[in-house]
């Protein structure tokens, strides 16, 4: 019997020692530990022993266990570091290689003139204000002196919510002007961007909706040439020194004398193209002095204060900035042409 524990010492330890991996450990501790291992085998021979042998065999034999069991537990040690090694290894990072790229949004090309526009206003001295797009037609169209009857009143160009035509999606931010003169004290400088609705047939410089951005100056000694030389500088704060510009005579219910500003077109440089529709300019805002009556009905005295005021369609400024050739471009989201920005 002596020998037998001698030859599975022999043989146990050197298994467990080659064994490479957890799974193979576990199979030699119950080959030679388990209730039908080879240990339990040579111990169930005791009974053929003498009573004088026993003892000598018995401490042999829970000597040869404790020495298995001794070198699956070191067997095992060695095995976790190796793991945790090898798995250490696999795992490793690099920080001094590049990291992947990861692709992020940036501005609209359209809020970038946005952010153009405010910041020139702001350094003039303007406040930014804002207003609900879902507006009041008093304050939309009478207020401004847009009177029953107008054509900017009818079904066929505005928005409306109710069948009185008392409620409707803003046709323009000029609401704002009204809000500012009857809560704000006098001086005023402001500017109100934000969306319009119209119905309008969507072509390369025409959508239902678009971004306008309205201005106004309440002072005392505020003249048309306050207006021209305003809008002159933010023109060529925007596209440049010795952008051509040019101010028509219009008419709008709410300012008099009442003028429209056109820039010469960035597509064709004055000759006619599709985008200009062949007129060699394209219209940016209307403009003029506040008309004395929307001063009076917002209690301010025509007789002592005047004011000039503007709308600019952020979209067409949009387009003269970066050489847009068609309005549509800006609101269809391809990212193939946001991406150019």
């Amino acid at each position: 019997m002596k020998e037998l524990m001698q030859s599975l010492r022999e043989a146990s330890l050197k298994a467990i020692t080659e064994a490479q991996d957890m799974d193979l450990l576990e199979t030699l501790r119950v080959k030679y530990l388990g209730k039908k291992g080879e240990l339990t085998a040579i111990l169930r021979q005791m009974g053929q022993l003498s009573a004088q042998e026993r003892p000598a065999m018995g401490q042999l034999a829970n000597q040869l266990r404790s020495d298995i069991e001794n070198a699956i537990e070191a067997r095992k040690t060695e095995l976790s570091a190796a793991l945790l090694e090898k798995k250490l290894r696999d795992e490793a990072l690099d920080v001094s290689l590049p990291g992947e790229k990861q692709p992020i949004g940036h501005k609209h090309p359209m809020y970038n003139v946005l952010d153009q526009i405010k910041d020139i206003f702001i350094g003039m001295g303007f406040e930014i204000v804002d207003g609900p797009e879902v507006e009041l037609a008093d304050y939309n169209f009478t207020k401004l002196n847009i009177d029953e009857g107008h054509p900017s009143r009818e079904w066929t160009d505005t928005f409306y919510f109710t069948e009185d035509s008392s409620i409707l999606l803003r046709t323009q931010t000029s609401p704002m002007q009204i809000h500012a003169m009857e809560t704000r004290e006098l001086p005023i400088r402001i500017i109100a961007p934000g969306r319009v609705y119209r119905k309008d047939e969507v072509d390369a410089t025409h959508s239902p909706m678009f971004h306008q951005i309205e201005g106004m100056v309440i002072d005392k000694g505020v003249t048309m040439s306050d207006l021209k030389a305003t809008l002159n500088l933010v023109v060529e704060k925007i596209y440049g020194k010795g952008t051509v510009t040019r101010f028509r005579p219009h008419h709008f219910p709410f300012t008099e004398p009442s003028c429209e500003m056109d820039i010469q077109c960035h597509k064709c440089g004055g000759k006619g193209c599709p985008t200009c529709k062949g007129e060699g300019w394209i219209e940016v805002l209307g403009a003029g002095m506040v008309h004395p009556k929307v001063l009076a009905g917002c209690g301010i005295d025509p007789d002592v204060y005047s004011g000039w005021a503007f709308g600019m369609g952020l979209e067409r400024l949009a387009m003269g900035e970066y050489k847009i050739t068609d309005l549509r471009l800006i609101f269809e989201n391809d990212v193939r042409f946001l991406e150019q920005f």
